[in-house]
């Protein structure tokens, strides 16, 4: 599946696992991504009952401020969280969500690409072989599965929504929404429709010269005929006999 981190001004923030769903317990690593070559980035949560705090040992640990392993999350962990320099740039945000729900769905935490495979997997706590799995987006039922998983081919726009698992007997996940990046493309960089490319013209000139050739060689034979038809006619004109007859 191809992702897209969340980047702004060059700085990204990146989950591990790229999901925005986890259960409790199951913990999870946010990183900072430096290519503006800023110093002191730090992972930052806004949650709603902690207002505004750094990465630090009081719900995570820390092997440096850019980057926060969060072991052992609560729902209380859920929130917003996005990456800060000491100069002041940020990085975009990102929702995870700490769920005490049985079922999980497991979704990407990062806007996917135009263009790509999602997939989405629908995951209770309690495993079972007998479970049967139904996808909704903004409340429609949008697939059902045996497996878990229902892929999403070619990603746009449309795709976009608050998407749930369902698992007869266990209940719905919470929603995750699921973002598609829908930057432009570059513009194309081909040659206009006039020029011709190496291949065509040797596909021109293989397909032409034969005529050309036959064009030429018919023209000298009528030249070579022409000359000869005018050697005759001198030939004959130069041995013509005068008869004088003398009285």
């Amino acid at each position: 599946m191809q992702l897209r981190a969340l980047c702004l001004m060059m700085s990204c923030l990146q989950v591990i696992p790229d999901r925005s769903q986890f259960f409790r317990y199951e913990s999870f690593t946010l990183s900072c991504e430096d290519h503006l070559n800023s110093t002191g980035w730090t992972v930052k949560r806004r949650t709603a009952g902690g207002g505004v705090r750094p990465c630090t040992s009081g719900w995570g640990t820390a092997s440096s401020g850019s980057t926060c392993v969060v072991g052992d999350p609560y729902p209380s962990d859920s929130g917003v969280y996005w990456c800060e320099s000491g100069t002041g740039n940020r990085s975009d945000n990102i929702t995870i969500v700490i769920t005490d729900s049985t079922v999980l769905l497991e979704s990407p935490a990062l806007p996917v690409s135009e263009g790509a495979s999602v997939t989405l997997r629908c995951r209770a706590e309690t495993s079972s072989p007998n479970h049967t799995f139904t996808f909704l987006k903004d409340g429609l039922l949008v697939g059902s599965s045996a497996s878990g998983q229902m892929t999403i081919h070619g990603a746009s726009k449309a795709h976009e929504g608050l998407y749930i698992c369902r698992i007869p007997g266990f209940g719905d996940s919470l929603g995750s929404r699921l973002n598609v990046d829908g930057s432009p493309q570059p513009p194309s960089s081909a040659p206009p429709a006039a020029s011709c490319s190496a291949s065509r013209v040797m596909c021109h000139l293989l397909v032409g010269t034969p005529y050309l050739l036959s064009t030429i060689l018919l023209a000298l034979i009528y030249r070579d005929r022409s000359r000869a038809a005018l050697t005759l006619a001198d030939g004959r004109g130069g041995d013509s006999v005068v008869m004088e007859i003398a009285v």
